[in-house]
């Protein structure tokens, strides 16, 4: 067994390090859809890779930018074993121009700026933990597939297929997003769905002639309470209407107006009933409108299964012998491992760093996390003493 005490404080010494790499990502801004500036950090990160030994394949994107696959196969581990999947993504939602009124700063042990927690604060983590694993001679317990991806802000369009080609080939998958508030990791995340509703009326001058006109924007209000009516928040579904609007003048009835719905659900039972009742009972109440609805579900539940459990145990077995209580919890958030779960890899979310402020102003990531949080990845990706094995046997106890 490796001294996992020494190899968090071995970490420890290497902030400065962490903080080199961090600020040269997060100085490169990296928005969704600017395939330019994404693969310009793209081919930084691969090149920070390329120099740990690790085999680099440029995922090419037409016109998003570029994904990386990394894989790791140090001498003796066996290369049969079906790998370690870790996964997370360098796009943000911030513009270009956004460092000048969010500059990289640091506040004590505070870190500030664009894209440091969600999430290129992770992915110089998972770098140094692999930096300092190889220092200390300690390999993983099989092979580790990186997986560092270029869209997730905006759906995982162009990733999704790669993200789940590779969780099908997996043994699991461990997603560096950021853990909840109180630092526990994500056993459970909502699947998420978009819809938009569009209702075609017809026009007439409010004045002169409103008996001709059948306003698109009443027949939206009945449809409105419609499909709020569809939300079951006792089964973990819930309905928000984000956006609504129609009409061009106030003198006119409205022969136009639409809607965009968020949807979230807990299990595929309840998106594929939300999914038929949003198609079978938004029926117009007017008959002269016609209702258009489309959309659906873009992002699977991640449900906790045995296998998640069996993940997590190993997890709170190792942050316990650093003195670390660690809990899980669920989130109606989506991720990438969203996906990984719901074609049947073993799927263990929030392993990132503990912090605050995604897509907000105050966007930050706490120092003293890294030296855990590095410490926790290391230990799952070498499974520390045969942890597994046993958490497995006391489970099956605990079941007889």
């Amino acid at each position: 067994m490796w001294d996992i005490n020494g190899f968090q404080s071995a970490i420890s010494n290497q902030l400065e390090l962490y903080l080199h790499k961090l600020r040269q990502l997060v100085e490169m801004e990296s928005p969704s859809g600017d395939k330019v500036r994404l693969d310009q950090l793209s081919q930084v990160i691969a090149d920070e890779w390329s120099e740990l030994g690790m085999t680099v394949s440029v995922q090419n994107q037409a016109e998003s930018g570029n994904h990386l696959l990394i894989r790791w196969d140090p001498s003796g581990v066996d290369l049969q074993l079906q790998p370690w999947l870790v996964v997370g993504h360098f796009d943000t939602v911030w513009p270009v121009g956004t460092l000048e009124k969010m500059p990289f700063r640091q506040d004590s042990h505070v870190i500030y700026g664009p894209g440091t927690y969600d999430m290129k604060a992770d992915l110089v983590m998972a770098w140094l933990t692999v930096f300092e694993m190889q220092k200390s001679g300690i390999k993983p317990s099989r092979p580790v597939v990186f997986l560092w991806t270029t869209d997730e802000e905006v759906g995982s369009t162009t990733s999704r297929e790669l993200i789940e080609s590779q969780a099908r080939q997996a043994y699991a998958a461990l997603v560096l997003e950021p853990p909840l508030a109180n630092g526990a990791l994500k056993t459970a995340r909502k699947g998420v769905g978009c819809y938009r509703l569009e209702v075609q009326g017809r026009s007439a001058h409010a004045g002169v002639e409103p008996e001709k006109g059948r306003s698109a924007i009443v027949e939206l209000a009945h449809q409105i309470l419609m499909i709020q009516s569809l939300a079951r928040p006792d089964l973990g579904t819930t309905l928000n209407l984000g956006q609504i609007g129609g009409g061009t003048a106030n003198n006119v009835v409205a022969e136009s107006a639409w809607a965009e719905v968020d949807a979230r659900v807990s299990t595929m039972e309840e998106a594929e009933r939300l999914d038929d009742e949003m198609q079978s009972k938004l029926k117009p109440v007017n008959p002269d409108i016609v209702l258009t609805i489309s959309g659906g579900l873009n992002r699977p539940p991640m449900v906790r299964t045995l296998e998640t459990v069996r993940l997590f145990e190993t997890a709170k077995e190792i942050a316990g012998r650093l003195g670390v209580n660690l809990i899980e919890g669920a989130t109606g958030g989506g991720s990438d491992g969203n996906f990984t779960s719901a074609v049947g890899c073993p799927t263990l979310d929030g392993l990132g760093l503990e912090g605050a402020g995604a897509h907000a102003p105050h966007e930050q990531i706490d120092l003293r996390s890294v030296p855990f949080r590095a410490t926790l990845l290391a230990g799952m990706l070498s499974e520390v003493a045969g942890i597994e094995s046993t958490i497995e046997l006391q489970y099956l106890k605990k079941r007889s």
